[in-house]
């Protein structure tokens, strides 16, 4: 079945008004992005790699203009003298795949609607949020989404400094090929420390959100001018199933799914730090 989510009613709402006393397996499809809908969200600025980029809403694979870098990185004082002045272009097409996360859970939950709506909406779709941070950074299993930490064309700075000063010299440097670094995704180890250094609140002050996700070493740092370089391509098509049984030991399998694209218009937006 298929379910248009309204502002009163959560995805795990939705989908146990759908489960029977059959026992078979269930699938709700809904109009949404299940990522973008985890509760916790709202009440903490806790940031995912789908915070720091625009968003385009599509049926499918779509066209879009890529920009790619030839010669210095390095802007001169004229416009003849820039990056972008020498950037050639060309049509690409984001594809569209789909992410999906799952979690075991006691068959006996199903008989209990308001907790397993509590479970789904607050234990798994965080998954299906994480499986989507490791999908946009490192690409995702069949190739689709390219990986925005494995691009070829992103610059690469492997001398490490400590974060307080990548945080300076890196986001300057995003800005020489025409950028304004709008965004840093660390490891929470190198999060926390901006945070004792006081250096997160500097950052939000000149418009710069900082997301933190495992998803990457804890020594890297990603910066970037992800909303000129990237536009997250959603279909706001998801589903939740339950397969009976299907778990880890015979318990039933709770499953999340979300379809969307990447497009990358300007890699060289984007540059990735060591950071000790």
């Amino acid at each position: 079945m298929t379910d248009t989510l309204t502002t009163t009613r959560s995805p795990g709402e939705a989908f146990v008004s759908a489960l029977t006393a059959s026992g078979a397996d269930v699938e709700v499809r809904l109009r949404t992005a299940l990522p973008a809908t985890f509760p916790l969200a709202a009440t903490r600025p806790r940031y995912t790699v789908r915070h720091l980029l625009k968003t385009r809403e599509v049926d499918g694979p779509t066209a879009y203009l890529r920009e790619e870098h030839r010669g210095s990185d390095t802007s001169g004082t004229s416009y003849a003298s820039t990056p972008e002045a020498r950037f050639t272009t060309s049509l690409a097409t984001a594809e569209i795949t789909t992410l999906t996360a799952s979690l075991s859970i006691p068959a006996e939950l199903t008989s209990n609607p308001a907790m397993l709506a509590t479970v789904i909406d607050h234990r798994l779709v965080v998954r299906l949020c994480t499986e989507e941070n490791d999908a946009l950074l490192n690409g995702s299993s069949d190739g689709v989404l390219p990986g925005i930490r494995t691009l070829p064309a992103l610059r690469r700075i492997e001398q490490s400094v400590d974060i307080e000063r990548a945080a300076s010299e890196t986001c300057a440097l995003v800005e020489e090929t025409g950028g304004s670094c709008d965004g840093i995704v660390t490891h929470p180890r190198l999060y926390w420390e901006l945070v004792r250094l006081g250096q997160l609140t500097r950052l939000n002050e000149a418009g710069v959100r900082v997301s933190r996700t495992r998803m990457l070493p804890t020594n890297e740092a990603i910066f970037a001018d992800f909303r000129a370089a990237f536009t997250l391509m959603d279909t706001m098509d998801s589903a939740i199933g339950l397969r009976r049984g299907a778990g880890t030991g015979g318990q039933d399998l709770l499953w999340a799914s979300v379809r969307l694209g990447l497009a990358v218009h300007l890699p060289q937006h984007v540059v990735t730090r060591t950071v000790c």
